[in-house]
């Protein structure tokens, strides 16, 4: 990236696998002159399991190595990361930080109607209490409902979202929820979207399904704007994609959850601190 055009450089992105692709879709679709450059932490996929302080230690290298690529921006495209260590990494960062909890907040209350609202995410996001929190600082009478739904992510990595298997799954962790009577889902981590149309049809049409990364990517929006880093280049925007486990089944996944034809290289950060 020439120093001299700061805003020519892209929009850093990262989650544990494909999940976060479902914030680049929303990105790509809302500032398409964008460059994005994509990692997938594979090699320690997935992240819900894992202790947050070995999450946060992963999201701080992965953050260091964007910047260092000459990402303007670096987006936290996992929720799991984001609540293990959004903070850190901001505090980390010569570049802004955007992370998913926030804005899956702000979107829930503004359609939240009965004052209960769900949240689906990994062990590792429900375990922090990141949402619940940020939560309870806008509103501290909200009711919120948070379940742990360790099954799906292995389901999406695999292309298992419409098998019986991922039914059953939803039925199991849904059903709590339906019976603290809901009436807004949250679906608190990047992987969920992919099972979208099937949640809602368990949960029921009554309930609001919201989507942090449609949020997240109006606010990237504005920051773009306030910073003034819109990538104003005439020459086409670049995409890399990146990842530090197995490309093929990265390549797989997202062709099958992207639609789209992307070329994945592979690369080690890991090795030494960045």
């Amino acid at each position: 990236m020439n120093p001299a055009d700061p805003d020519d450089g892209p929009i850093g992105l990262f989650d544990s696998g494909v999940g976060g692709l479902t914030v680049v879709a929303h990105l790509l679709q809302r500032l398409p002159e964008e460059s994005v450059l994509y990692f997938g932490d594979t090699a320690h996929l997935p992240y819900g399991p894992r202790p947050l302080e070995e999450v946060r230690d992963y999201a701080i290298r992965i953050g260091r190595y964007l910047a260092a690529q000459g990402a303007k921006i670096v987006v936290m495209a996992c929720n799991t990361s984001t609540s293990a260590a959004f903070d850190a990494v901001q505090e980390d960062l010569p570049v802004p930080v955007l992370g998913m909890v926030e804005y899956g907040v702000h979107a829930a209350l503004a359609v939240a109607r009965n004052g209960k609202v769900g949240v689906i995410a990994t062990q590792g996001t429900v375990l922090s209490g990141a949402y619940e929190r940020a939560f309870r600082a806008v509103r501290e009478d909200l009711q919120v409902v948070q379940q742990a739904c360790p099954e799906f992510v292995p389901l999406v990595e695999s292309g298992a979202t419409d098998s019986p298997e991922a039914l059953a799954a939803i039925q199991q962790y849904i059903a709590p929820l339906s019976a603290q009577g809901i009436d807004t889902l949250v679906l608190g981590c990047t992987h969920y979207p992919y099972l979208a149309g099937t949640i809602q049809q368990v949960v029921g049409p009554n309930v609001v399904l919201v989507d942090p990364a449609e949020a997240l990517v109006q606010a990237l929006e504005r920051l773009l704007d306030e910073k003034g880093l819109r990538r104003r280049s005439p020459d086409p925007p670049t995409h890399r994609f990146l990842v530090s486990g197995d490309p093929a089944a990265f390549v797989a996944a997202a062709h099958r959850l992207l639609h789209r034809e992307i070329l994945v290289e592979k690369v080690d950060i890991f090795d030494a601190e960045n």
